[in-house]
């Protein structure tokens, strides 16, 4: 008998049809699904990758609660166009600490992966308050009223532990200085030596330029975050090794 005619056989009997169907989605589940029980960790660790300040938390609040991430993803892949136009492609290691995390496809706006330092917090004030006063074929909404919008730091601590509950290693001694934490990234004047120590590479500045602590502030303090963990210039991946 033909392989063909023994095809027949399955194309006639729908019960044939589904039992055999079964068991190969099922088999291939299995060897797709398997082998995770047996890896400690799916996510490669990467030096640098760290738990965001507490102003950077509070930022990426603002920027899921505006919806920036409807227009602007934050997954550059590994194809040639990508790398050479936005940078280094994402690694999972980047987002392990996101809830939830900021990966997609959607791009009405660029993407925001590697946004950090890229420009100035002067532009990026700029930007929020008037997209297209820098570029001027933007279709992006202003948000200049998150200059208005004063920061609380009282829920911080609150905010910070409640992350830890669901897998970010924030140590007691970041939940017992996250509100003083939360106030001096935004004001180099203050004592952020001990920010910096817990959170290496954090960016101190007064970001919109005010005196009060404003959601502008946050939100221009993740932007500048974004992409800036990793050292690319030494990394090298684990499969490389």
């Amino acid at each position: 008998m033909s392989i063909l005619k023994r095809h027949q056989i399955l194309e006639r009997s729908p019960t044939l049809l589904f039992v055999f169907s079964f068991l190969v989605v099922t088999i291939g589940g299995i060897v797709e699904i398997a082998p995770l029980f047996y890896l400690e960790n799916t996510i490669e660790e990467v030096d640098g990758v760290r738990p965001y300040t507490p102003l950077e938390l509070a930022g990426r609040d603002v920027y899921v609660r505006e919806g920036c991430y409807v227009c602007h993803s934050q997954m550059i892949r590994p194809m040639r166009d990508e790398v050479e136009r936005y940078g280094h492609y994402s690694l999972a290691a980047e987002s392990m600490y996101d809830h939830p995390f900021q990966w997609g496809s959607k791009r009405t706006g660029p993407d925001l992966a590697r946004v950090g330092g890229r420009y100035s917090d002067a532009w990026q004030v700029d930007h929020l308050n008037d997209p297209q006063s820098v570029v001027p074929e933007s279709i992006m909404p202003k948000y200049a009223f998150l200059n208005d919008a004063k920061l609380n730091p009282d829920h911080i601590t609150d905010l910070v532990k409640t992350h830890r509950l669901v897998g970010v290693p924030y140590s007691d001694e970041m939940i017992e200085n996250a509100k003083a934490d939360f106030k001096a990234q935004a004001d180099p004047d203050s004592d952020w030596d001990g920010l910096v120590e817990r959170y290496p590479g954090a960016v101190v500045s007064n970001f919109d330029g005010q005196d009060a602590l404003t959601e502008m502030d946050a939100l221009v303090a993740y932007l500048q975050m974004l992409g800036t963990m990793v050292d690319f210039s030494t990394f090298t991946p684990e499969a490389s090794r």
